[in-house]
């Protein structure tokens, strides 16, 4: 496929506060703790060359006509990371702030994501400039199509599996499905995960990656001998990921004390009532609403007195100008990317216990791959065995990120990196190079 480099028509403002601050180009920030694991691993030139460069990047232009009339032209991208342990994985985001540099680190995390969980996949992801806000249900179908329509070669079962991601959904989803399957004219389930079960999806995989944070969140009270029940709970992002993560981390015992979403967070030291805060949510309300808690800021929620702080929101939120005033326990990054590489080195003198992002939030991804499996079998299971499975894969895979950091005295994300790259590198020595 011959990549194309248009540019978008339409005028795109960077906000204020940029989602990447501290990180002038998030695919070097992600790259910095790379070339740390590998260099204790002594990989070797050659592979770390390979492992540093996405096989490949593709630019699509996206026309689109609006329900005015007018046409518009978008710009979408979709890039394949690495495939040596099988098919790329990765989701595909519908947003403003969408850039190469972005989608290039968020495949190469994937990549990483899906070796320290030990699935047969590699990394992807994909994203359209836009902003779906300011669309129309019908508008968005057509962007989905097109841009679907634009980056057919690459999909499929077997070469790269798309999911919901930043402002898509099981709907969005659909769409892709439907449009993969016309083109190959029969019906591809496989071709896309997080879909509606009706049309293939699995039990428990909206809830898979706030239930994989529960989970690891779980394993490092345990292991830190800090009691599970009444542990203080702050979530910073109060979407799906956040919102389950709470949910669950309340139902096992942990006490929610803070949560925030765009608008700001609502914090009780004696623990919210969340059940009130979402049927307050359901109703189409921000927190900033909310009257039943103090309210406090996106940055004030960092630096709460608590056990466990979960940053799920957006990337790298903990940054060298404010890491040294958290003094959470544990950090359970729901989020891709929250913790810049500067900051890593202060929660590290301060002892602080984190659970990385290519662990913490690996829970959706391992569904993902459990639902490509049932799609590809045409055998569904029921939840407890889908929640059963996630559990047995999730604990493990925190045995095995703290393991490897405990041998080799770094952090666990230097740890989950280090076990990533020695199990992606180990398929390349065996599968050599084509040349």
């Amino acid at each position: 496929m011959t990549a194309i480099n248009p540019r978008p028509s339409q005028t795109v403002m960077k906000p204020e506060k940029d989602r990447f601050l501290a990180a002038e180009n998030p695919f070097e920030e992600m790259m910095s703790r790379f070339d740390d694991a590998a260099k204790r691993l002594g990989l070797e030139p050659g592979l770390y060359k390979i492992l540093r460069m996405p096989e490949k990047q593709i630019t699509v232009a996206v026309p689109v006509r609006l329900d005015n009339g007018d046409v518009e032209v978008y710009t979408g991208y979709r890039v394949i990371y690495n495939t040596s342990r099988g098919p790329a994985k990765g989701g595909i985001r519908f947003d403003l702030q969408v850039s190469l540099d972005e989608v290039t680190a968020l495949a190469a995390w994937m990549t990483w994501k899906c070796a320290v969980v030990n699935l047969p996949f590699g990394g992807a992801k994909g994203g359209v400039i836009c902003d779906p806000t300011t669309m129309s249900n019908s508008e968005i179908e057509r962007l989905t199509r097109r841009y679907t329509t634009g980056i057919i070669e690459t999909l499929g079962p077997d070469s790269d599996i798309p999911a919901p991601d930043v402002n898509t959904n099981e709907r969005v989803m659909a769409w892709v499905m439907d449009t993969y399957s016309m083109h190959k004219r029969h019906t591809v389930t496989a071709v896309v995960t997080g879909k509606p079960i009706e049309m293939g999806g699995s039990l428990g995989r909206r809830e898979a990656t706030g239930r994989g944070c529960m989970l690891v969140t779980r394993e490092a009270l345990k292991k830190l001998n800090i009691p599970l029940k009444g542990a203080r709970v702050a979530v910073q992002g109060f979407g799906n990921v956040g919102s389950v993560t709470a949910d669950l981390m309340a139902k096992a015992g942990m006490t929610i004390v803070a949560v925030s979403d765009k608008s700001g967070g609502i914090y009780d030291p004696k623990g919210l009532d969340l059940l009130d805060v979402f049927k307050h949510v359901q109703g189409k309300h921000l927190l900033n609403t909310y009257t039943r808690a103090k309210h406090i800021s996106n940055q004030e929620i960092l630096h709460l007195d608590c056990e466990v702080l979960v940053p799920a929101a957006l990337e790298n939120v903990i940054t060298h100008d404010n890491a040294a005033a958290i003094t959470a326990r544990i950090i359970c990054e729901g989020a891709n990317g929250p913790t810049t590489a500067a900051a890593d080195e202060i929660l590290n003198a301060k002892g602080i216990f984190v659970i990385p992002d290519i662990l913490a939030n690996a829970g959706g991804v391992t569904v993902s791959y459990f639902e490509w499996v049932q799609d590809r079998g045409g055998y569904f299971w029921d939840e407890e065995t889908v929640i059963s499975r996630l559990e047995k894969i999730m604990v493990h895979s925190f045995d095995e990120v703290t393991t490897m950091a405990e041998k080799h005295k770094v952090s666990n994300r230097i740890g989950a990196y280090m076990l990533a790259i020695e199990r992606v590198a180990a398929v390349h020595r065996l599968r050599g190079m084509y040349a």
